[in-house]
């Protein structure tokens, strides 16, 4: 009797509405009706539910919906000219493991979910063969004339997709042991594939969030972003019909299985008011937009642009700790050996028998001139590495040195400066185990113990005075964790940097004539809601916490930043914990303030924050912040986020904060996966990366010095080298071609750049750069020259003047 009923009711809707709406839609979803309706007992009392229920209900469902296209194609279509289909809704799958019989559940669990309307609409007329072939009786049969009838009645594919079927929503039963997921872009793809490339237009289309998130949504924005791209995706390159989309819903309402627990409206509703006013999210604003610009057209400032770097720009490559092999060469060994060619084929010591000794030589390290060579293979002119206190003094002091590795490092950086790479050195970086501290400083309290402050800076002097003939570019701390730092801690390591840098600068910068400074990272912190005042608030807390902190009393005014001591202040007025942020004397500040010559940063990637509180696993409590995933970005393995346009707005920031210094950008890089031959990601990030530094250079006028790639080789560094190491040999991956590319460019020259007329650099020498190290000595040396050929003209005059005399 119903689909006789609803045939009639549909025909005093087309009367009367016919005249306005364009496309009908004969029902919403009706695999909710026949499954959950009816196949999981929710009933009306009294009556038996069961599987066996649903499947009559949907045929009966199925009957109507033709019965009403019918109606509209025969009576109404050639006056009103609308379109009628009905709405699927519909989950995606994908197998747990890339096996035939994963793949064919994954098409099983479509079939008995979307295929089951789908297929006799637009196919043939009948259910999937997988639906009969499990089901068997419990599935009614379509008579011959039923088939006609039904094939075909949809003058479009209406799709419901994330909507209704979505998480904990779609029957565990019919997922056949295979993973859910939220992919709207393959699930167009194999509706297109199996429906013959239908019109597809989206008419419900959302993602959930928490019913307690108000209007700055941020997490639904990213939702709905991530699937209108997908669909610009599916359309663009993957060729599917798609001609409409449509949001769920306008507004907060009541969702079925979770009641007022979750919220997917644009207009926010507060439930417990007495008027319900509508108050639009800022989803609303998002939305809006994205309708103005018909899609995501290309930005102007995240096109690329042409253009070169300034001469000298530094050019590096960084490895937190080079690789260190002090065995001694065979050329050492003062034995004498005979080679047993007839029984062992071994070499046999002599006993008693010595060659005389010679003294070590640079060469003497197999280590060094490997890692020279792919060095010059790279075309770089600097290399960034960081020596280990713990290892150069064990004891954290002078009594015990290690002078095999201080003579190691000592001919590592003439090797370098031999073959014209600047050797960057930082003199301290923290490392997970012990913080790369002596154990004596590790044990007891690490740099909350103020001891440390002194012992940094004599051993800063110690390597000022072993290394400060061949290294002139110096960092005293390289990108000391905030996320592990006490403000105890931190206090006192802007003491000993301070103290470094003065050490530097008083005894040792006018005869090594170098620089110093202090390494910061800085990832960028951006508003996830770009309309909301609380998000951009959220956003410069978190910069002046995570960069402000060691930075401000630094290159700032010589104090922490405000922001942090208002927010502690406030903070500590309502918990129960005291997080104490120590105070400068007047001479700290007047000592750290400017205790620099360059800033140096080190950036990886772009995180979003809120202040709304949606996902507690993400939510940081102390300082109230929601941390946001993009899932329309471009992520690496280890699920870093690829933004490059986030070093940009870093640099401009800091030119912002502290003016016009001169900036390195210190270490840049991502992971990738090992498995991966052609690099893809890597190179797209280098080149993405470096590109928006030369728009912050050329376009913001950012005082830019050098750009340093992170990493090295997957030896150090497994999975973000430029070169691999594999069976004990490295070699190079297409992203250090490329980057080599970008060096010998010296950035992205066009055929509109003007040419960069560099002065030529005086070649290097390992001689040379040994009298230039010891002036004092060579004055010395010249004096005595002179002398010396004075003396000898005077005592052949006078001798010659005497024999005349007595001729």
């Amino acid at each position: 009797v119903l689909p006789q009923l609803f045939r009639d009711y549909a025909e005093l809707c087309f009367r009367h509405f016919g005249g306005q709406v364009r496309y009908w839609l004969t029902m919403d979803n009706p695999y909710v009706v026949a499954w959950h309706g009816y196949g999981t007992g929710q009933l009306p009392p009294g009556v038996q539910g069961g599987p066996h229920l649903g499947y009559r209900a949907a045929h009966h469902l199925l009957q109507a919906h033709a019965k009403v296209w019918h109606l509209y194609n025969d009576h109404f279509r050639p006056t009103q000219r609308g379109k009628v289909s009905i709405a699927l809704s519909s989950h995606w799958i994908k197998p747990q493991r890339m096996t035939e019989k994963n793949i064919q559940e994954c098409q099983k669990s479509l079939d008995f979910v979307l295929g089951w309307f789908a297929k006799p609409i637009f196919i043939d007329g009948d259910y999937p063969e997988s639906m009969r072939s499990n089901l068997s009786s419990l599935l009614p049969e379509f008579s011959e004339v039923e088939k006609k009838y039904i094939k075909g009645t949809a003058d479009f594919f209406a799709l419901s997709f994330g909507a209704t079927l979505s998480f904990q929503l779609l029957d565990s039963h019919m997922k056949f042991q295979q993973l859910e997921s939220i992919s709207l872009r393959q699930l167009l793809y194999w509706i297109s594939s199996e429906y013959n490339n239908p019109q597809i237009f989206i008419v419900e289309n959302s993602w959930f969030v928490s019913g307690s998130t108000k209007r700055d949504d941020a997490k639904y924005i990213y939702y709905l972003k991530k699937f209108i791209v997908e669909t610009l995706k599916a359309i663009r390159y993957d060729g599917v019909n798609v001609f409409g989309y449509t949001v769920w819903s306008l507004l907060d309402g009541f969702e079925w299985h979770r009641g007022y627990s979750i919220r997917r409206g644009l207009f926010y509703v507060d439930f417990q008011s007495h008027d319900k006013k509508l108050m639009p999210k800022s989803s609303v604003l998002f939305y809006q937009k994205l309708i103005e610009k018909n899609g995501f057209p290309p930005l102007p400032e995240n096109q690329p642009i042409e253009g070169v770097f300034p001469c000298g720009f530094a050019w590096g490559i960084v490895d937190n700790y080079i690789q260190v092999d002090t065995t001694p060469a065979q050329f050492l060994d003062s034995n004498v050996y005979v080679w047993d060619v007839h029984q062992t084929k071994k070499l046999i010591k002599v006993d008693g028998a010595f060659t005389s000794k010679r003294k070590h030589h640079c060469v003497d390290f197999a280590a060094i001139r490997l890692q020279i060579s792919l060095l010059q293979e790279m075309h770089v002119t600097h290399f960034h590495f960081s020596l280990k206190w713990s290892l150069i003094l064990p004891l954290g002091n002078l009594s015990l040195i290690n002078h095999t590795l201080v003579h190691y490092y000592q001919c590592f950086a003439s090797e370098l400066l031999r073959v014209n790479i600047t050797p960057v050195v930082a003199l301290w970086q923290p490392m997970a185990e012990n913080q790369e501290l002596p154990v004596s400083f590790a044990k007891y309290g690490a740099w909350e113990n103020p001891e440390t402050v002194q012992a940094f800076v004599e051993y800063a002097k110690f390597c000022f005075t072993s290394f400060g003939d061949h290294v002139k570019f110096w960092i005293t701390m390289n990108e000391p964790s905030v996320k592990n730092l006490t403000y105890t801690a931190g206090h006192n390591l802007l003491k000993a940097h301070a103290k470094a840098w003065h050490l530097y600068d008083k005894e040792f910068r006018r005869s090594q004539k170098g620089k110093i400074s202090i390494a910061l990272q800085g990832d960028w912190v951006e508003p996830a809601c770009p309309f909301s005042r609380n998000d951009q608030e959220v956003a410069d807390r978190i910069l002046e916490f995570d960069i402000g902190w060691l930075a401000e009393p630094i290159f700032g005014n010589g104090d922490y930043p405000q922001v942090m001591r208002g927010w502690l202040h406030r903070r500590n007025s309502v918990d129960l914990y005291n997080f104490h942020l120590p105070y400068f004397s007047e001479g700290e500040k007047k000592l750290i303030q400017g205790s620099f010559d360059f800033f140096a940063l080190s950036h990886y990637t772009t995180t979003l924050v809120g202040w709304e509180k949606e996902d507690a696993l993400k939510y940081d409590h102390y300082l109230e912040v929601q941390m946001i995933n993009d899932i329309t970005w471009l992520h690496s393995p280890n699920r870093a986020a690829v933004v490059p346009w986030g070093l940009r707005k870093l640099l401009k920031w800091v030119k912002s904060k502290y003016g016009d210094v001169p900036i390195y950008v210190m270490a840049n890089g991502i992971d990738d996966d090992q498995n991966m031959v052609h690099d893809k990601l890597r190179v797209y990030y280098i080149q993405n990366y470096i590109n928006e530094a030369l728009k912050a250079y050329t376009l913001d006028n950012v005082n830019l010095q050098g750009y340093f790639v992170y990493s090295f080789n997957d030896k150090t560094a497994p999975k973000y080298g430029l070169y691999s190491y594999v069976a004990n040999q490295f070699e190079p991956k297409p992203s250090m071609k490329h980057y080599r590319e970008i060096i010998d460019n010296n950035g992205f020259p066009g055929p509109e750049t003007p040419e960069l007329l560099c002065p030529e650099e005086i070649a290097s020498c390992s001689e040379c750069h040994f009298f230039r190290t010891r002036k004092s000595l060579l004055a010395f040396i010249s004096f005595i020259f002179v002398a010396f050929i004075v003396t000898i003209f005077f005592i052949t005059y006078y001798s010659k003047r005497v024999e005349r005399r007595y001729k």
